[in-house]
């Protein structure tokens, strides 16, 4: 692991983002600030490295924030006004990389946190790219589809100051799919006057998107989830696995899992799941679905809550819901042998140094769903070459740079000893840090 060299200028001290800065989360807000959770978990990983002190405050706080409010005209005709952001964490390593989620619990520090989080992430899978993140407050299942797209090219048309396909590339995120990503690429090049796929990615393929991204967080995934058994000398024909978020990246991991052999006992959805310890067959809860049937009411098995979910006695227990679902309440009854965290920020800092004590391996969120962001910057390469790989060779590529990913994160582990959390983020933040000292601080 390299460190940086001392003769490197220093920041000021009196950065407008210093550490101390009194408008930045602290713990004392509480567990469930993801911002604040993001900034413990950098913090702690930062202090095994060498880092000058304004090195360290310029990486611990977004490079830049847009919060905008615009109107959107309904189908009733009245107007409605919504608030929407996107954030920039860092540029050092190229254009910035982040999904758009629309939510009504959407807020800035969210948004600061997975920004943060998706430059650890690129770094960690040494992708070009910095971690941006945006976001609008609202319910897009309470929007027609009419509704939807006129919130989306407005909101499209708002943050195009910033977007481009080679300073800030949207994706999809939580609320949003490729239909979104679809439109926004059509406002953006409309603005422009000819066509440029590159500006998003996980679109659809008919115009420029690529095979296999959008299963490819879940691939990625269970990438991860299969190193770690072969690690831990599991036997994965032997394994149950429980499946906390049925959704897109869920019910990929739960259906690659189901394939190979394992067993999935548990799954659940936002307002509950099923269980069945004689194992669930993913492709018949996705029909159930399909059929419009919610994941709790799926026949043949037993209603579970999520905090039931998150206690059953597994080996695999994938978090690929939201944010905060493990805490220092209840991280001592989880049970599995193996944390997959699917979702970004799904266990608190206290959370972490309880599961410490009980043994659990904890694949990391920016490990572990890192192949959605990996295939998407094959999906860019390929929309700026203007040419196109199969979907075999996508998941080759997935595999080879996801197991890469994992043996570096083991191997910085066993280097400074520490968690496996600590060892992805220290070596990201490594990254980082040399190719900001490498560029020189302008002017």
């Amino acid at each position: 692991m390299g460190h940086t060299d001392d003769k490197t200028p220093d920041v000021s001290t009196g950065s407008p983002c210093s550490i101390t800065r009194p408008d930045l989360p602290q713990r004392a807000q509480g567990e469930e600030n993801a911002y604040s959770n993001a900034l413990a978990q950098f913090d702690k990983a930062v202090s095994h490295l060498n880092l000058k002190k304004g090195i360290v405050e310029t990486l611990r706080c977004p490079k830049r924030e847009l919060s905008v409010s615009f109107p959107v005209l309904m189908d009733t005709q009245e107007i409605k006004v919504f608030k929407g952001y996107r954030v920039h964490h860092s540029v050092v390593k190229g254009p910035t990389k982040g999904g758009i989620r629309y939510s009504k619990a959407v807020t800035l520090d969210e948004v600061r946190a997975l920004a943060m989080w998706m430059t650890w992430k690129c770094a960690l899978m040494n992708l070009p790219y910095g971690g941006a993140k945006g976001g609008v407050v609202v319910d897009p299942k309470e929007l027609s589809f009419r509704e939807l797209e006129r919130l989306t090219r407005r909101y499209a048309t708002e943050i195009s100051v910033l977007m481009g396909p080679e300073s800030d590339i949207p994706a999809p995120d939580m609320g949003t799919n490729s239909q979104v990503m679809a439109w926004i690429m059509d406002t953006y090049s409309m603005h422009k006057g000819f066509s440029i796929p590159a500006v998003v990615t996980g679109k659809p393929v008919e115009i420029g998107g690529s095979l296999g991204r959008t299963e490819a967080t879940g691939r990625g995934t269970t990438v991860t989830v299969l190193e770690a058994m072969k690690r831990l000398g599991m036997d994965p024909s032997n394994a149950t696995v429980a499946v906390q978020g049925f959704g897109n990246v869920g019910s990929v991991v739960a259906k690659t899992l189901h394939e190979i052999g394992m067993k999935i006992v548990a799954v659940t959805c936002s307002r509950g799941g099923v269980h069945n310890g004689k194992g669930l067959d993913p492709h018949d809860v996705l029909r159930h679905l399909e059929g419009g049937g919610c994941v709790y009411n799926f026949q043949g098995a037993e209603a579970i809550t999520n905090e039931d979910l998150l206690q059953l006695d597994c080996d695999v227990l994938v978090a690929a819901a939201l944010e905060n679902q493990i805490t220092s309440k209840n991280a001592d009854k989880v049970r599995a042998k193996i944390l997959a965290e699917g979702a970004n920020g799904p266990t608190t800092p206290e959370a972490d140094e309880i599961l410490k004590t009980t043994g659990i391996f904890v694949i990391p969120d920016i490990l572990c769903n890192a192949g959605g962001v990996t295939v998407s910057y094959l999906e860019w390469v390929q929309d700026l070459q203007s040419f196109f790989w199969p979907v075999d060779e996508i998941n080759r590529k997935l595999q080879t740079l996801m197991a890469r990913a994992f043996e570096s994160v083991m191997e910085c582990g066993a280097h400074y000893k520490v968690s496996n959390r600590e060892a992805a983020q220290i070596l990201a933040i490594q990254r980082v840090a040399d190719a900001m000292v490498i560029r020189g601080i302008y002017p």
